[in-house]
């Protein structure tokens, strides 16, 4: 099978020829930049630049090279853009090593060995990346205080917000005048180069975006306290996603394989919110994004959200959701024997393969191997399954472990 072909059968539970891999095509499915350096470093690839596509989460982005060399299956779309060494710039990453930075990003380094970003205005502080931290944290919430009167300023407040502000690429270029069409351009250039599944990241957040703009504490209370106010703003959000949608289905529904939402709805002992919240004020939400993109597109509906969601699992299975992401094991309800047992019929499992932290990052590489191949046994029946880390591999991460990871993948695919 081709890499495209593995994806598909996986999604339409045919079982393929082998798990197919994902090391990279979304920002929760992908590698910190140092532990990149440290990986390409260690097989003698520093040739390599490391380019850090996500600077927010300081994620880079991989080198084919290295992703046909781990076998990864999928691609996100995004990387067709910055193609240029004009797009980058040379910075020092927190360890030393040195990175590039996509030319529109300018953290302003303190005296404390902390990194700013601001507003236009140079004053107002967007986001914080702390002395010896590895990515950066959200500062500035405009409705943290209450909901305006009216959402006139809605535009202008979620361009604060650090996500949207820095995101990463193709998002960074959709304020250019030509950018739908050279992204349906240079989507249909990558198809007609690559075997690889392609894949769109497309945020659609609807409960995280209450808590950028609201800031996590005040959006809990709300989810209980305040409904009026909470689905005026989800509905304002709705109108603004499925604009974006409208664009996505017509530029690349015909081209791209995946469409990638993100909202983070679990902590690691359970859900943020009560199924029956979750089906009053998020459900009807996300059957809306999800419709839209079956009847607009061939694209399969993809969601990123930590922790502990098997609760929730049967709604936004129902609401049209195929595939889950990281598939965070470590929390309750989350054991992967359960999840395959309950929903695999139903979904496909994209992550999960490894713990990220405990295993991955700790090894020693004996146990990632037996960690890997078990998860790979219990997940792989019957198709339904992307191997993939639980989420993206940290800083600390070894690079005798991640070979020791992708070799147990090879291993199982080889039997």
């Amino acid at each position: 099978m081709t890499s495209r072909e593995r994806v598909l059968n996986a999604i339409s539970h045919i079982a393929p020829d082998k798990v197919p891999v994902d090391l990279s095509s979304t920002p929760s499915s992908g590698i910190s930049a140092i532990a990149y350096s440290n990986l390409i470093s260690h097989i003698g690839r520093s040739d390599l630049p490391v380019l850090i596509y996500d600077v927010v989460q300081q994620l880079a982005q991989p080198d084919m090279a290295i992703l046909d060399r781990f076998g990864s299956d999928v691609l996100d779309i995004g990387r067709t853009f910055n193609e240029n060494t004009s797009d980058w710039y040379s910075i020092k990453m927190t360890n030393g090593a040195k990175a590039l930075y996509p030319v529109w990003y300018h953290p302003v380094s303190q005296s404390d060995g902390s990194f700013l970003t601001f507003d236009d205005d140079g004053k107002r502080v967007l986001s914080k990346m702390p002395v010896g931290a590895t990515f950066f944290d959200q500062t500035y919430f405009p409705y943290v205080d209450g909901y305006p009167d009216n959402f006139n300023d809605l535009d202008a407040e979620m361009n604060r917000i650090m996500w949207a502000r820095h995101a990463h690429s193709p998002w960074d270029h959709v304020g250019d005048s030509d950018f739908w069409s050279k992204l349906r351009e240079k989507t249909l250039q990558l198809r007609k180069t690559t075997d690889k599944a392609l894949l769109v990241v497309c945020g659609c957040n609807l409960f995280e975006w209450g808590t950028f703009l609201r800031r996590m504490d005040n959006f809990l209370m709300d989810l209980l306290c305040d409904q009026t106010n909470v689905e005026k703003l989800l509905d304002e959000l709705l109108k603004r996603h499925l604009a974006t949608l409208e664009k996505v289905c017509q530029a690349v529904g015909d081209v791209v394989d995946i469409i990638r939402f993100g909202d983070d709805l679990g902590m690691t002992q359970g859900p943020f919110m009560s199924p029956d919240t979750y089906r009053q004020l998020f459900k009807p939400r996300h059957k809306i994004l999800c419709d839209y993109v079956k009847t607009h597109s061939r694209m399969h509906t993809f969601i990123h959200s930590c922790g502990s969601i098997s609760l929730l699992m049967p709604d936004l299975i129902e609401a049209g959701i195929e595939i889950f992401n990281p598939v965070q094991t470590n929390s309750y309800g989350m054991d992967p024997a359960f999840l395959k047992k309950e929903f695999g019929k139903n979904c496909t499992f994209w992550g999960g393969g490894v713990e990220t932290v405990g295993t991955l990052n700790e090894g020693p590489p004996g146990k990632i191997r037996d960690q890997v191949l078990e998860r790979m046994e219990i997940f792989s029946a019957g198709g339904g399954f992307v191997f993939n880390t639980v989420h993206n591999i940290l800083p600390d991460v070894p690079p005798e472990n991640i070979i020791a990871m992708f070799d147990a993948v090879k291993e199982f695919n080889s039997r």
